[in-house]
């Protein structure tokens, strides 16, 4: 995986690879908005995505999934950041008092700060991170998972034709949507997790991964009791009341956003980038918080 940070721009081209199907987007090069994109649907069974086994199960389906959605927008590009589903990578939030600013002095240290905290072998994974100094200490946002799995993905990637950069969970993808400078909680729902990350003065402060025993059927109610301990712990950790709420995914909106902003007062609206028909090439109806992922990594 690449730099969590942007210091390197990030491809024009993105996808975006779920259980479900595949969605390609492109970026305009001269400005700051998503030119067109497409989806691909996958059979059940063809991903299943996890952080222990493998995710590609049919690698040939993939491939050509992957090959005509972005053979459809991708020009002459090859070049491609790649986003991947939460339960595929785990993020986790590290403090330090000091932390070497080379990055083979640092990802040792960080490596071993993970090594207890995952369900994998921290020194047979693939680590990124970004590091920034907060009130004389070092934060440490890092995305980590089994090198095997980030292989698979890449080698579907370019056995289509195409060279994966970029690669993010999509719930940090999707905090490219957002403002971030006031306290503000998003929460990312898809079959398999629920994923609460809560931001402020542009930094990410908290970030969970839940299992999503309820899949599809979850009701507004069990995410406004999934969610509401993330909100208690941020407000009483950063003494700051959460101001905006965005919600994405498979979520019930219109229940949901008044039983949160019931209890909690913060603003509730849907984690969604603008779409227009005519940048739809797959000729099938789109929800918007679907590509909140995809769209966040291209514009972010």
């Amino acid at each position: 995986m690449a730099s969590l940070t942007q210091k390197v721009p990030r491809p024009r081209l993105a996808c975006e690879i779920t259980p479900e199907g595949v969605i390609a987007a492109r970026a305009s090069e001269k400005s700051s908005r998503l030119e067109v994109f497409t989806g691909r649907r996958l059979n059940e069974g063809v991903v299943a995505p996890s952080l222990n086994g493998p995710n590609v199960l049919n690698a040939e389906a993939l491939r050509a999934a992957l090959s005509s959605a972005l053979g459809a927008v991708a020009g002459k590009s090859r070049d491609v950041t790649v986003v991947l589903p939460d339960v595929a990578i785990r993020v986790v939030l590290l403090d330090f008092e000091a932390l070497p600013a080379k990055l083979e002095e640092a990802e040792p240290v960080i490596r071993f700060r993970l090594k207890k905290s995952l369900p994998f072998d921290v020194e047979q994974s693939v680590l990124s991170y970004d590091a920034t100094r907060v009130n004389g200490n070092v934060r440490v946002v890092a995305a980590v998972s089994p090198r095997a799995i980030i292989e698979e993905y890449e080698k579907a990637l370019r056995d289509a034709g195409y060279s994966p950069g970029v690669i993010l969970p999509s719930s940090l993808a999707a905090l490219g949507l957002i403002e971030g400078e006031k306290p503000t909680l998003v929460l990312k729902v898809d079959p398999m997790n629920i994923t609460i990350a809560a931001v402020e003065h542009q930094e990410l402060r908290l970030v969970r991964t839940l299992d999503n025993p309820h899949g599809a059927r979850v009701s507004a109610a069990d995410l406004a009791e999934a969610v509401l301990p993330s909100i208690v712990f941020f407000e009483d950790t950063f003494a700051a009341r959460i101001e905006k709420i965005y919600v994405g995914g498979i979520v019930p909106l219109q229940e949901l956003g008044p039983l949160l902003h019931e209890q909690t007062g913060a603003q509730v609206q849907e984690l969604a980038p603008e779409l227009t028909p005519e940048q739809n090439l797959s000729g099938e109806s789109v929800q918007p918080s679907m590509m909140a992922g995809i769209v966040g990594a291209l514009l972010g």
